[in-house]
């Protein structure tokens, strides 16, 4: 698997690719098929983050990223 920046995340938020990416506890996901995601923005979350930090405050746990596959590791 490839390895990205979070510079090179950043490109991958809706807007300068049409890929969507969004990271969490080290590993890059691809969310682009989420229609939850449209536009890079996921209620009050952007795309080309590393997003570890914000799952406390989600109604959701962790689980929610096996409906993704990882495309990179974040370094």
């Amino acid at each position: 698997m490839k390895k990205i920046t979070k510079n090179q995340l950043a490109l991958y938020n809706g807007q300068d690719k049409p890929e969507i990416y969004i990271a969490f506890n080290g590993l890059v996901y691809d969310v682009s098929s989420s229609r939850l995601w449209r536009n890079g923005q996921h209620y009050e979350h952007w795309a080309g983050q590393d997003l570890t930090g914000e799952l406390p405050d989600a109604p959701h746990n962790a689980n929610v990223f096996d409906k993704f596959e990882p495309v990179a590791f974040l370094i």
